[in-house]
């Protein structure tokens, strides 16, 4: 089967492959330029963007050791640096960026990132029925929801026209393989009707219902076949996050690589999270000291996102995910927090993004 290109709003994808957002820092300027340099859509991840202390940074931003605050957990100095950074290596190529529903300041990051050069907004972590109100000054930019079944597209699309008279210019279905947050409730997560070739047919006859929408596959893709199989059930491309961890031109620190090499199929768990959705990733030191409680001391600093209520949902679930995904950025294996897909624990080299590109569009023994 031809992997065919597609269209994003104005913006055309010449390779249907979308690279997952990875906060903290580990889908930035080097991985999200190369992606799209390569031509699939990179994505840049708004999240966390104040610890980003290895580019040039704004007095503002640099002098706290740690960001303080929204504004400054979610630099738009920084993302603007990032996004420069990104056009070096991709030109104007189409560039994404997501930016989580479920984070404190919402609009104003959305804002942030159109100001900063993206192409499109992709947001998940929440149904984003208030998105067209934070991004109506940036017509040209295209506006893509993450959802988990037709009611929330359907539920989306009826608001959307409504108060703005605009549809999403492409959607993601995200089933519940997917590393980091996820779009149902723990015990949903693993009932057979909610997996991801079940939930894509359904959403994709919701979208024909409001025209020609693109519905993007996404959640436990791995390669070439998941792909083609993905594409006969009439997705017009992928979105793909953990595979792209093991490219060199990745962001994350070498630890972070390393524990994801290191993973198995038994210790890739789904974890409690402050944000109120379980989250995928790898269980680390970081588990054996909440459950002990030594975990690290608790203190709401960034406000990073709305529903942990400044640090009341991290007591409750025994951590600060800032804190812990900003250890991870750093490399600290002890504290950090290390999000995956299901699939990670198949990883196993380090490849340049061209190259897996390659292995992803054409097979991996081409």
């Amino acid at each position: 089967m031809e992997l065919k290109s597609f269209k994003i709003g104005k913006y055309t994808i010449e390779k249907p492959i979308i690279q997952g957002g990875m906060g903290v820092g580990i889908s930035w300027d080097q991985l999200a330029g190369n992606v799209s340099l390569e031509g699939g859509l990179g994505v840049i991840s708004s999240v966390g963007t104040g610890v980003y202390q290895n580019r040039e940074l704004t007095a503002e931003v640099s002098r706290f050791g740690q960001p303080k605050e929204a504004d400054n957990f979610y630099s738009g100095d920084v993302l603007k640096v990032i996004f420069e950074n990104a056009r070096k290596i991709c030109g104007d190529k189409p560039l994404a960026c997501n930016v989580l529903y479920a984070s404190s300041d919402y609009n104003r990051i959305l804002k942030d990132a159109c100001e900063a050069g993206a192409d499109m907004i992709i947001t998940g972590a929440g149904l984003p029925l208030t998105m067209p109100e934070a991004a109506k000054d940036y017509p040209d930019v295209a506006l893509v929801p993450i959802v988990s079944t037709a009611k929330a597209l359907r539920i989306l699309c009826r608001r959307w026209k409504k108060t703005h008279d605009r549809l999403p210019d492409a959607v993601i279905v995200e089933g519940p393989l997917s590393g980091g947050h996820q779009g149902f409730k723990y015990e949903e997560c693993f009932l057979p009707e909610n997996q991801l070739e079940v939930i894509l047919p359904p959403i994709i006859e919701e979208a024909k219902n409001w025209g020609d929408i693109p519905v993007i596959a996404a959640g436990g893709i791995w390669d070439h076949d998941d792909i083609v199989k993905m594409m006969e059930l009439g997705a017009a491309g992928v979105q793909m996050g953990t595979r792209f961890i093991g490219t060199v031109e990745c962001d994350a620190h070498e630890n972070f690589k390393q524990v994801i090499l290191d993973s198995t199929e038994d210790t890739i768990k789904l974890l409690k999270s402050p944000v109120g959705y379980p989250a995928r990733g790898v269980r680390t030191h970081l588990q054996e000291m909440i459950e002990e409680n030594t975990a690290p001391k608790i203190a709401c600093i960034s406000n990073c996102v709305a529903p942990c209520n400044r640090g009341e949902e991290a007591k409750v679930v025994g951590y600060c995910i800032a804190d812990r995904l900003s250890d991870a950025y750093d490399g600290k294996t002890e504290s950090g927090l290390f999000f995956t897909g299901s699939n990670g624990y198949r990883l196993n080299e380090i490849i340049t993004v061209k190259a897996l590109m390659h292995k992803l569009m054409n097979g991996e023994d081409s």
